[in-house]
């Protein structure tokens, strides 16, 4: 059996200029790319209160495409379930390095139409109020704070 991906070392540069938000951002469509092969087209966080949350769109795989073409979205959605149980603790890593908090529980949500991936985090206490202050005004200015994108999903966005 292969050797499970382990949370990034040393600490993660969330201090680059971007927000907490658009780190995490960036490492979620980074993992995805490293180790699933394709890395979603957009993704965007959200922190509210104790939840994080990383909607991520676009990066299926065109074996994926197919399958699901053949009516076979049970096998395409057990494949990503498997590779999420697999990845749980390297994103769950990622996810702590960034927001300096620990994470008590993750779910990963995948929807074929439209093409989306929820992934949920849930923290032990809640995140620093400039952080939600951030995915607040974001919202409200309806502006990409904490979203990054890229024109093809092989690509690295960062």
């Amino acid at each position: 059996m292969a050797d499970v991906p382990q949370p990034p070392q040393p600490e993660l540069d969330s201090q680059s200029g971007d927000s907490l938000l658009a780190a995490i951002s960036r490492e979620m469509v980074r993992a995805m790319k490293q180790y699933y092969g394709r890395g979603p087209t957009k993704a965007k966080s959200y922190l509210v209160d104790d939840l994080l949350f990383v909607v991520m769109r676009g990066g299926t795989l065109p074996a994926e495409k197919t399958l699901l073409e053949a009516g076979f979205s049970d096998t395409v959605r057990e494949f990503r379930q498997k590779f999420e149980n697999v990845m749980a603790d390297h994103l769950v890593g990622t996810i702590e390095q960034l927001t300096e908090r620990k994470v008590v529980t993750y779910q990963s949500q995948i929807l074929f139409e439209p093409e989306l991936v929820v992934e949920i985090f849930v923290f032990d206490q809640p995140v620093s109020r400039a952080a939600m202050e951030q995915t607040a005004q974001a919202l409200l200015a309806g502006d990409d704070a904490g979203a990054v994108g890229a024109e093809d999903p092989d690509t690295d966005p960062a």
